[in-house]
């Protein structure tokens, strides 16, 4: 029998490792059935190539769980080791950089949680055991080797009387780990890290009905059967060919990797390149809510088919992180921290590249069923939205098919309401005006107004287009936007016959003076126009660009970027000079008549716009009963 002391210089390397990575310790199993999943992979082609002159067969890895023993059992089928294989491969190889990993990695250790990387997969064992065994059988024809450690730097390596080939990990699980020797727990595991491992992954057993014979009663049970617990999918979608994938394989994919989603996916996008990087995946877009926060972190990375993390910032785009799906690739370094990541020059290149297919295929998805991709706006918009926004070069492509609705339910893009609009929703200065409404409920009486002129008013009401539209009142040259119920639309569009007003100039400064004296909520500001005598006699709008600073606050651009802090409420009252009620008020002879008019009718403009609420509705709504009484 062999002993020694396993080359390292650091002496306390396994309390570093368990300390510097607990928050990430249930990974040692992930670790362990890579190793596993390797070494199989490795006598895969070793016979395929014909090095290894042994039969390949089927080779499962199984997992065993002993909890009276208080072990773990991994058991491959694999190359296996000879005695040498273990001296160099565990003894000395695996911590040749252990001293440097721990200066250079201490603090990023605990989020990257990658520790093979670093040739110290084998020892995350330690990261729950108290004692690890390795009992390994080489493919070669040479003696079985018995590897034994107490989380010491001391071993003992013997002789093994094991026949078949592979390698068996048996770990005494420590007493601040034994939750890992519940079956619950490394199912969970299981699933979560290596539901889609190359290697079939045996758990266990489970119970399979069989057909009945024939002769068989109709009340007899129908025969069972023990099988193997096989618990992966060794040839998951992504890592096949598009051309050998139907839409089905997809969808079914897609209820394998989300099996408590019931909604099917809008559409897919499958990845595949092998250069200048390798990567593969699947993408899903779902149907997606205005809630931006509560959709993000459901895309899988993965690499080579072990689950990494649900959490792809810096590698996807972050606008396509509401997305769902499946990322693989073995060139994104793992190993380092986020910062470092999103400065890697491989990862800009993925993070592009992908950038690049999901706008190809919403292009390709927009000019070749157009009355599909509209059917899908409302479920993809934020999507494309936030990626006009944040990615210059995706705006450029997005820009041909980004669809812009109107309250009626037609769509157009850009260029086309440019043209449609042109002679139509202009200003005083030429400059295309695009009428909108974020609420069709909120806002119903101020688009049925601008619908009464002819104006089109377009449906822009996801939470960050106030931000998109800044981007393209800015980008693009003589276009402006403005909400139905901000600015009065008459003040913007220019018009073919100017409205003259009934009341002499005289009658208008002693209206205004009225108004002015008995509104005293200062907020508003009185503003005097010949409308026609059919428009409502007072119109509350707010200044667009402040309205606008104000949503941008709310959604985390204005105040940070403009130093605005709380913007002030600030609002127009539009008074009608043309209608009726307006020379009523002028023309009544008591002023309790007149105030009693003015109070009710700007009640009734605030309640139109969502302005009047708590005490103020309730006494507008007595008073209200009182005038009809």
């Amino acid at each position: 029998m062999a002993t020694g002391k396993i080359n390292v210089s650091v002496e306390n390397i396994f309390p570093l490792i368990k300390k510097f990575l607990y928050s990430d310790h249930e990974i040692f199993l992930r670790e362990l059935i890579s190793n596993a999943t390797d070494a199989t992979l490795k006598l895969k082609h070793l016979t395929s190539i014909g090095e290894a002159k042994v039969e390949y067969g089927n080779p499962v890895i199984e997992i065993k769980v002993d909890k009276e023993g208080k072990k773990i059992h991994i058991i491959d089928q694999g190359l296996g080791m000879t005695a040498d294989e273990v001296e160099k491969y565990i003894n000395q190889v695996a911590f040749s950089g252990a001293e440097e990993f721990l200066d250079k990695y201490k603090d990023s250790a605990k989020d990257s949680g990658i520790i093979g990387h670093f040739g110290l997969g084998f020892y995350s064992a330690f990261m729950v055991a108290e004692k690890v065994e390795i009992i390994t059988k080489s493919f070669k024809d040479e003696p079985a080797a018995h590897w034994t450690c107490d989380g010491s730097p001391n071993f003992t390596l013997e002789a093994a009387d094991k026949t078949d080939r592979g390698t068996e990990i048996i770990l005494h699980v420590a007493e601040d780990s034994t939750e890992f020797l519940e079956e619950g727990k490394i199912s969970e595991l299981l699933n979560k890290y290596n539901k889609f491992m190359p290697v079939p992954i045996k758990f266990g057993m489970r119970t399979e009905t069989l057909p009945k014979p024939e002769d068989a009663k109709e009340e007899d049970p129908a025969p069972t059967q023990e099988v193997d617990n096989i618990i992966n999918n060794p040839n998951p979608a992504w890592t096949k060919a598009p051309a050998d994938l139907k839409e089905e394989d997809y969808k079914g994919f897609y209820r394998e990797l989300y099996p408590m989603q019931f909604e099917e996916p809008l559409f897919n996008i499958h990845l595949n390149v092998d250069y200048p990087f390798n990567l593969t995946g699947i993408l899903y877009f779902p149907k997606l809510t205005n809630d931006l926060n509560v959709q993000k972190d459901r895309i899988q990375l993965y690499q080579n088919q072990v689950f990494v993390t649900d959490n792809v910032e810096g590698i996807v785009p972050e606008f396509l992180t509401m997305l769902r799906g499946v990322i693989d690739s073995p060139d994104i370094p793992l190993n380092v921290s986020r910062s470092y990541l999103q400065a890697d020059g491989a990862v800009k290149k993925i993070s592009s590249y992908i950038s690049k297919k999901v706008a190809d295929k919403l292009a390709s998805l927009y000019k070749n069923n157009r009355e599909d991709f509209e059917a899908k706006w409302n479920d993809i918009k934020i999507v494309i939205e936030y990626g006009m926004l944040s990615d210059d070069k995706f705006f450029d492509k997005a820009d041909k098919f980004a669809l812009y609705p109107t309250v009626d339910g037609a769509f157009y893009t850009f260029e086309e309401l440019q043209e449609k609009l042109k002679a139509t929703q202009t200003d005083k200065d030429n400059k295309l005006v695009l009428l909108y409404a974020s609420d069709k409920e909120a806002q119903h009486s101020y688009i049925e107004a601008a619908k009464a002129k002819g104006y089109e008013v377009l449906l822009l009401d996801s939470p960050i287009i106030s931000h998109l539209m800044q981007k393209l009142e800015t980008s693009k040259e003589n276009i402006s936007f403005a909400r139905v119920d901000a600015d009065h639309i008459d003040n913007l569009i220019k018009k073919d016959e100017e409205q003259i007003s009934k009341l002499s100039e005289e009658e208008k400064e002693a209206l205004k003076k009225e108004l002015e004296e008995t509104i005293t909520n200062k907020s508003f500001t009185v503003q005097l126009e010949a409308m026609d005598s059919a428009a409502s006699p007072f119109t509350i709008t707010e200044p667009e660009f402040m309205r606008r600073m104000k949503e941008m606050q709310q959604t985390g651009g204005g105040g940070g970027m403009f130093g605005m802090g709380n913007m002030p409420e600030m609002y127009n009252l539009i008074v009608n000079t043309n209608h009726a009620l307006v020379s009523e008020i002028l023309n009544a002879d008591a002023p309790e008549t007149k105030q009693r008019l003015i109070n009710q009718s700007l009640d009734l403009a605030r309640l139109s716009k969502g302005l009047l609420k708590g005490e103020e509705l309730t006494n507008f709504i007595k008073r209200s009963y009182e005038m009809v009484k």
